[in-house]
């Protein structure tokens, strides 16, 4: 993913803003001169002023009111194409040619009026998440030989230290080395409280260090920043149109051709076969050709697309594309991963049980010949023997129960001893050779499939210890070792001991999922690698409806895609990593950000950017709200074209009237738009 560099990109950032901001005001000094020549020319005429100043005035208006549209049709027909701009500026022609010059300038003020509140509100939403750059500091404050040293973030390394003071924004992410404090995140997560930061913590750039000193090193540099990437990532979804905007799109040119052609039939069937006088028909035709313009309908979806993408960015929801917020706000299914998702992830490794220590009844061995062991030295084996055994296969992998064991390892300053040839086996285990035996750790699945039905010393014992533990919501494996034997050759394998580990259930999952039904979801399920009784163990205690565990990647695919043939749209709720071909899947997938990770930024939908189960409601709430802003929106353009169009054919409204009611509907839907930046769910 390519991601803003340094100062170049805030630099360009700034220019590319300056210049918007600019035109917008040059477009606003437009219109006023627009509308100054409207009324001078209006007045000149009541008090009959000389011609020059009127048709001066009326200059004015025509030529500032005119600019923007006959610059953006030039450039269409270039294309070509015909846009809704060549409408406008032919309509104002022609209610000039036919004597109505306060008509045709009326209709050019309020044309580039809207369209001056139109990029208004477009700019509140494109800028709304833009301006994040600007609590980036510029500067640092890094530690060099003991003395702190002013110096550019761009140019901080990766492993320097920072010093923030209580007040200040953290310039870089960073993990703390030294000191405590509390740091809000909000504008960056969407946590609405200051969260505890010590040694160990993770800190994000653009945070605000509140109550302590803290020492921070780098861990990113400044391009790659939990901001940057956000910006990145909310700049790459206002590029992609919502389906309802692509359909509009494409079906702007031939609705613009259709106006055109139904004016000349307006014109040439009055005149011919009614032999009607020209002006009034003429007059009546430039009346339909504004009324039937679709300015309304075109800046209906992106006013309010761009405003939600904007809203949940301030809320901690990234949304990845226009297209994503219209898809989620039909879900009526979703699949959670466990682990990371609905518990904390914080793994522990509470049970550390070597069998040597362990009798069939629940006692102390004193026969060690009486559990069938293999060798002198596996009935030996103490419990920081075998969790020494098991981290030292485990220290190779990067899987959550193996940071568990190697932290409790570690925590108990145990030697760890080397090991090679390590292997991982996606969904059920690992193994790797320690001290010349072959160490094998796995659940149940692991023994039966990888050790290929052979037969281990302690099993059964070993199967039962695991049963007990999970069915107390406990994820429980095996440690079997693998030992050679001198007389025939074939190698043995002995169960010497079991792990069990534990993961807290997210305090505001319950909530969270009670919301999410309040909110019309159906169906909610849960697929996890997990062992079934941990899993059916938290279901129960979220209320889940249906529970498929110890599920290899390929086969939580194939329950999302069950899901989708039973529900308009299924989402997909995970971490990005061992999820990622179900999130692929999933008609709306669902990462946990934990303000930026990058998988989860790469491979989701929708990006929780703070990990707060909270969010997630809230997610599909901004989407249903702005499906339903957009039907209202349709609904007000519309609306007031066919009532526009009928009521000229009927009782002849006149062409004010109708340059009121077009560009009224286009200001009305683009506010509508914008009530969504401040949508609270």
């Amino acid at each position: 993913m390519e991601t803003p560099s340094g100062s170049a990109s805030v630099a360009a950032d700034e220019s590319a803003g300056l210049a918007e901001r600019l035109d917008v005001r040059r477009q606003a000094v437009f219109v006023a001169l627009t509308f100054l020549g409207m009324v001078g020319g209006l007045l000149g005429g009541w008090f009959d002023a000389p011609s020059s100043f009127v048709w001066g005035c009326y200059a004015v208006a025509y030529v500032f009111g005119g600019w923007y549209g006959l610059k953006a049709s030039v450039a269409a027909l270039r294309e070509p194409a015909v846009e809704i701009d060549l409408l406008m500026i032919i309509a104002a022609l022609g209610a000039l040619y036919i004597g109505a010059p306060f008509e045709g300038a009326m209709l050019l003020f309020l044309f580039s009026l809207s369209g001056v509140l139109e990029e208004y509100a477009m700019g509140r939403s494109r800028t709304a998440i833009k301006s994040l750059i600007e609590m980036r500091p510029e500067s640092a404050r890094i530690l060099r030989d003991g003395e702190e040293v002013t110096t550019r973030i761009d140019d901080v390394d990766v492993g320097d230290v920072f010093v923030v003071r209580p007040g200040d924004r953290l310039p870089l992410d960073g993990v703390v080395e030294t000191g405590e404090s509390t740091v809000d995140q909000s504008s960056l997560t969407g946590e609405s409280v200051p969260v505890p930061k010590e040694p160990g913590d993770e800190v994000f750039s653009g945070t605000i260090n509140e109550t302590g000193s803290l020492e921070v090193r780098v861990t990113r540099e400044s391009h790659e920043s939990a901001i940057s990437r956000l910006i990145h990532m909310v700049e790459k979804a206002q590029e992609k149109r919502a389906p309802t905007q692509q359909l509009i799109d494409r079906f702007e040119q031939p609705y613009v051709l259709g106006v055109f052609a139904m004016t000349a039939v307006a014109i040439v069937l009055p005149l011919w076969l009614l032999e009607h006088p020209f002006e009034p028909t003429f007059y009546r035709a430039m009346t339909l050709m504004v009324a039937a313009s679709p300015c309304a309908v075109i800046i209906s979806t992106p006013a309010a697309v761009l405003s939600a993408i904007s809203a949940g960015g301030r809320q901690g929801v990234l949304f990845k594309g226009g297209e994503h917020i219209e898809t989620a706000g039909n879900v009526d299914a979703i699949a959670f991963d466990k682990t990371g998702t609905l518990t904390e992830g914080n793994t522990r490794l509470t049970d550390v049980t070597a069998r040597g220590n362990v009798s069939t009844d629940g006692g102390a061995v004193d026969d060690v010949d009486a559990l069938g062991r293999s060798t002198v030295e596996d009935a030996a084996l103490t419990d920081d023997a075998l969790l020494a055994l098991a981290a030292a296969v485990q220290s190779r992998s990067e899987h959550h129960l193996a940071e568990a064991t190697v932290g409790l390892a570690e925590e108990r300053s145990l030697e760890i001893p080397d090991s090679s040839d390590f292997e991982a086996v996606v969904g059920k285990g690992v193994h790797a050779t320690v001290e010349g035996r072959t160490i094998h750790i796995g659940n149940p699945r692991y023994v039966e499939t990888v050790l290929d039905g052979r037969p281990i010393d302690g099993l059964e014992s070993g199967l039962e210890a695991v049963r007990d533990l999970e069915s107390s919501g406990k994820t429980s494996v095996l440690v079997v070792g693998e030992t050679a034997d001198g007389t025939s050759g074939d190698d043995r394998l002995s169960v010497l001991g079991w792990l069990a580990f534990t993961d807290t259930i997210r305090p505001d999952a319950a909530a969270m999922i009670q919301q999410l039904r309040e909110r019309g979801v159906e169906q909610i399920v849960m697929l996890t690698g997990d062992n079934e009784r941990v899993a059916r163990y938290i279901a129960d205690e979220l209320g889940i409806d249906e529970v498929y565990a110890e599920l290899l990647p390929e086969e939580k695919v194939e329950h999302v895609e069950t899901l989708q043939e039973r529900h308009e749209a299924v989402a997909m709720v995970g971490d990005g990593v061992n999820d990622a071909p179900a999130l692929a899947t999933a008609d709306i997938s669902v990462g946990m950000g934990g303000a930026g990770t990058d998988v989860a930024l790469e491979t989701a939908d929708i990006v929780l950017m703070s990990d707060k189960l909270d969010r997630l409601p809230y997610a599909f709430a901004l989407s249903k709200e702005t499906r339903r802003t957009l039907y209202i929106n349709f609904a007000i353009a519309f609306g007031a074209i066919a009532i526009m169009v009928i009521a000229i054919l009927t009782a002849g409204i006149p062409l004010p009237v109708a340059v009121v009611g077009h560009e009224g509907s286009t200001v009305l839907v683009s506010l509508i738009g914008l009530r969504l930046l401040r949508f609270d769910g």
